[in-house]
């Protein structure tokens, strides 16, 4: 039970404080572990400190060699860990502690699970790094400045003492800066190295650290050149990709955990006695009664036991008007009540749920796209050795070959460490996503993802959804209904929030609202006026005989008149046809997956030319086409806006959403654009082409600027002052080239 108790308190405390063993601390951890039927034990922790899916495949790596343990699955985005395992369950905090302990070997921090204390721990995180940047930036600007005062004195005649001075100046301003700004690459770096492995962070901080130390040197001994502009400088933009990555990572974290969030609301259960209880979601009992009110989000899937019920299920099902749906129909979590409290008969709770599902989903799915970043550390498994290498052999050849002495060994050595440091290696990437993004974004396109333009350059198959994404809801007046009777009807249904009278109320334009209505959940609204009783609502309630029609429609029946039906469609959005013949003329293939009815699909491929389409999918089979599609080797562009939506949106190669779609659709998403039209998606594809090619621009240069560079300080003809020099210069060149981005066409 020690060792259980003591790795229990440190999980469950976020401060981490050392407390001794105690059997208390050890139920503490075994009531966050929840037991299936079949034995099963799971817990969901929050691992701190991970930078990348390196860190990701490190962890799953060790799990996997853990006795017992059945899965330990770890998000890079949401920062989750589940851990599932089978043993005896009295021993099972000491099980789930043992795990614990071998990923905080390895150097990460481990905290209970908490969507709200995650986001805020993220934040945190955020702002240290924009301290780090701000006196990286304040040091390397003024530390320039020196630099360059000595190095224009050097031609003037300026004395050994101004030029010592200088220097020390430089030390007092740059060695606090690069001690508190290095701090990211410092504590990564050594991480890496006591665990025995590397990652990109342990040249910088040897570069860094080799030229801050050589500086010092030199300044303590009044030498002629010091290096602590090339220190600094070197952070300052290495800081910038490391506050982008960390902003892009923030976005892309709000999916799940507002998922989550959403998961997270207590339900009612209506009690044997009749009274009503409100429990968490999880603890809810198969066959179970739950009452949901009006306005109330269905927590838990299930079979309704009332007569009727009308619902908003646009998040689940992609259906933008509301479904009427009899008793025994089933329901899903996710969905809003829109007419009086129903009664819901419980069939899954928690983790067995539509909206877990679709959690899941976007969790397996972001994970397996977020692999692609691993590619950088294995560059750096290669590159690391090849530079320290060098470095040694420089040191090694200019101290016992040719008997050079121990300084100027030292210089060039540390030359070749400057030069070679990955500073325009590690800005290609960053500098291009940074000009594409605000380019784009003043079009107003949102780029939420760091690597959404490296996918977007790839994608050969664009898959429309249809509700909310290619159409837009419109009404329809049946019969040509007068100018009168459309302002009398949006003049009742301004009183309402129902999604058919928003759209009615869209539909008149500006008018006054009628007071004194009546509205008469999930039937309608009841206005009496001098003329008498005016209704607005469905059939029943405006006593007209049922229709066999599948579309929706408000009934307006009053005084002496004849009985007005207002109609509800869909409408392609404006820009649609000429979106999807550019898309088509880059030879990309066109694809429609939507939720809803087989007809109104039909409809919107036909018009648009589009013949590969599928209709009535749920969340899973749409996923599982997304997934299919991309093994059979396509890159896929999903654009949808609804919570059905999300699961492919997370298994597409890239995803994008219309600035109108679901809050939730908008966090999936790597691409949120705004406007009416879809114009946005062509653009946003251009754009991305541009920017892998100045990408690859970025990248040949800086490769092709250390395979000259680096024989030259090797064989002494670059001074550390020139390589720190030629460092930022080829930084600069970089960034020139993807400023280049900002003109053109868009």
């Amino acid at each position: 039970m020690g060792l259980g108790g003591y790795y229990a308190r440190r999980l469950l405390d976020p401060k981490k404080r050392a407390l001794k063993p105690d059997p208390e601390a050890a139920a503490d951890l075994t009531r966050h572990i929840t037991t299936a039927p079949d034995g099963t034990h799971m817990l969901t922790l929050a691992v701190d400190d991970i930078q990348c899916a390196a860190c990701v495949w490190l962890i799953e790596a060790v799990l996997a060699r853990q006795p017992d343990l059945i899965s330990g699955r770890l998000n890079v985005t949401t920062r989750r860990l589940r851990l599932t395992w089978r043993g005896d369950a009295a021993l099972r905090g000491e099980q789930a502690a043992a795990f614990c302990h071998a990923v905080e070997q390895l150097g990460y921090r481990l905290v209970a699970f908490d969507p709200a204390a995650l986001s805020q721990s993220s934040d945190e995180a955020g702002r240290a790094l924009l301290r780090y940047l701000a006196v990286a930036g304040f040091a390397a600007g003024n530390v320039m400045l020196i630099s360059l005062g000595v190095w224009f004195g050097a031609t003037q005649n300026m004395g050994p003492a101004t030029r010592d001075l200088m220097h020390w100046v430089s030390a007092l301003i740059a060695m606090p800066a690069i001690a508190y700004a290095g701090l990211p690459f410092f504590r990564s770096a050594l991480v890496a190295v006591r665990h025995r492995r590397t990652n990109m962070d342990v040249p910088i901080s040897i570069g860094v650290l080799s030229v801050t130390a050589m500086s010092l040197w030199q300044t303590m001994v009044g030498g002629p050149h010091t290096y602590f502009d090339g220190a600094v400088t070197l952070l300052f933009f290495l800081l910038i990709g490391r506050v982008l990555d960390h902003r892009a990572r923030g976005q892309a974290r709000a999916t799940a955990l507002q998922l989550l969030l959403l998961r997270a609301a207590d339900v009612a259960v209506v009690q044997d006695d009749g009274s009503v209880r409100r429990v968490p979601q999880a603890q809810v009992q198969m066959g179970a009664s739950v009452l949901v009110g009006m306005g109330e989000r269905v927590g838990v899937d299930g079979v309704l036991g009332s007569a009727t019920a009308t619902l908003d299920t646009s998040l689940v099902t992609g259906e933008s008007l509301p479904v009427t749906l009899a008793a025994g129909g089933s329901i899903f979590a996710g969905t809003v009540n829109l007419g009086p409290a129903i009664t819901v008969r419980v069939t899954a709770t928690g983790e067995g749920t539509l909206l877990a599902e679709c959690v899941r989903l976007i969790e397996v799915a972001e994970q397996a796209s977020g692999r692609v970043v691993i590619l950088a550390d294995r560059v750096a498994r290669l590159y690391a050795p090849v530079v320290h290498a060098c470095a040694a052999t420089t040191f090694l050849v200019w101290w016992v070959l040719l008997q050079r002495g121990l300084e100027p060994s030292l210089l060039a050595a540390c030359a070749v460490l400057i030069i070679t440091c990955p500073c325009a290696l590690a800005l290609s990437v960053p500098a291009v996503q940074v000009i594409a993004t605000s380019r784009l974004m003043r079009a107003g396109i949102l780029l939420k993802s760091p690597t959404a333009l490296e996918r977007l350059a790839t994608v050969d198959t664009v898959v429309f959804d249809k509700t909310g994404t290619l159409t837009a809801p419109s009404l329809c007046l049946v019969g040509g209904a007068p100018a009168a009777d459309l302002a009398r009807a949006a003049a009742m249904a301004a009183s309402s929030r129902h999604p058919l009278c928003r759209a009615l109320v869209a539909s008149a334009g500006a008018g006054p609202a009628a007071a004194a209505v009546i509205e008469h959940p999930g039937q309608g609204l009841r206005h009496t006026g001098s003329d008498g009783e005016t209704r607005l609502g469905s059939r029943e309630f405006c006593g007209l005989p049922p229709s066999e029609a599948a579309t929706a429609a408000l009934c307006m029946t009053r005084p002496g008149g004849t009985p007005v039906i207002f109609t509800f469609a869909e409408t392609l959005r404006p820009d649609a046809a000429a979106t999807v013949a550019a898309l088509r003329a880059d030879a990309l293939d066109i694809r429609i997956l939507s939720g809803d009815q087989t007809a109104p699909v039909a409809r919107v491929a036909e018009a648009l030319g589009i013949a590969a389409w599928q209709a009535t999918l749920s969340p899973v089979e749409k996923a599982a086409r997304i997934t299919a599609l991309r093994q059979s080797g396509h890159a896929v562009l999903m654009v949808g806006d609804g919570l059905n939506d999300g699961p492919c949106l997370a298994s597409a190669t890239v995803s994008a959403a219309p600035a109108s779609a679901a809050d939730i659709s908008q966090t999936v998403a790597d691409v949120v654009f705004q406007g009416q039209g879809l114009g946005p998606v062509a653009a946003v594809l251009r754009m991305a082409r541009r920017a892998r090619a100045a990408t690859y621009q970025n990248i040949g240069f800086s490769m092709g600027y250390n395979l000259l560079m680096l024989p030259l300080a090797a064989c002494g003809y670059v001074q550390p002052w020139l390589a720190a020099l030629a460092m930022s210069g080829s930084s600069v060149l970089v960034m020139l080239n993807a400023l280049r981005l900002q003109r053109g066409r868009l």
